[in-house]
C-alpha cells in the first residue's frame, strides 16, 4: 500500500506545472546563445521523465539567476527546428554556453541543481555561498 501511495505522490509530481513550463519561451524564439550572458540551454520534452523531474529546477535557476545568466528550455517535439541545431542523442541535454558564445560544456540526462551551479560558478556566474555546488569535475 505504501508503495502505491508513493507512486501516486511520484506521478502527481511528475505531471504538475511542466506543460506550463515548456510554453514559457518568448515568441520569436531567443537567440541562442544569449548575447554576452552565459547560458544554459536544456533540451527536452514535457512528457520525458527524466524532463519533468528537470523543470521545477529549471524554474527556480531562471529565478535566482535572472539578469546573471540566462536558463532557457526547448521541447525537442514543439521546437523541433530550435532543437535540431544542438546535435542532440539523448534527452535531455544541458548545453553551456560562456560569455562570448562557445559552448564548454555538455551534459546528457538528469542534472541536479547542485552541478549545474557547479558549470555556471565556472563560467563566471556568481554563485552565493548558500548555494555553493559540489564539484562535478571537468568536461
Amino acid at each position: 500500500m505504501r508503495k502505491l501511495i508513493g507512486l501516486i505522490v511520484l506521478l502527481g509530481i511528475l505531471t504538475s506545472g511542466t506543460r506550463a513550463f515548456a510554453v514559457e519561451q518568448e515568441s520569436p524564439f531567443p537567440e541562442i546563445p544569449v548575447k554576452d550572458m552565459v547560458t544554459m540551454v536544456d533540451i527536452g520534452a514535457d512528457k520525458c521523465i527524466p524532463c519533468k523531474l528537470m523543470a521545477p529546477i529549471l524554474r527556480s535557476l531562471q529565478e535566482e539567476y535572472k539578469g546573471k545568466a540566462a536558463i532557457l528550455f526547448i521541447d525537442i517535439w514543439k521546437q523541433p527546428k530550435q532543437a535540431k541545431q544542438f546535435s542532440v542523442r539523448s534527452i535531455p541535454t544541458q548545453i553551456f554556453y560562456n560569455k562570448e558564445g562557445k559552448e564548454f560544456y555538455r551534459h546528457e540526462g538528469f542534472f541536479p541543481k547542485d552541478s549545474i551551479l557547479a558549470v555556471l560558478k565556472r563560467a563566471g556566474v556568481e554563485i552565493p555561498e548558500s548555494s555553493e555546488p559540489t564539484d562535478i569535475g571537468r568536461n
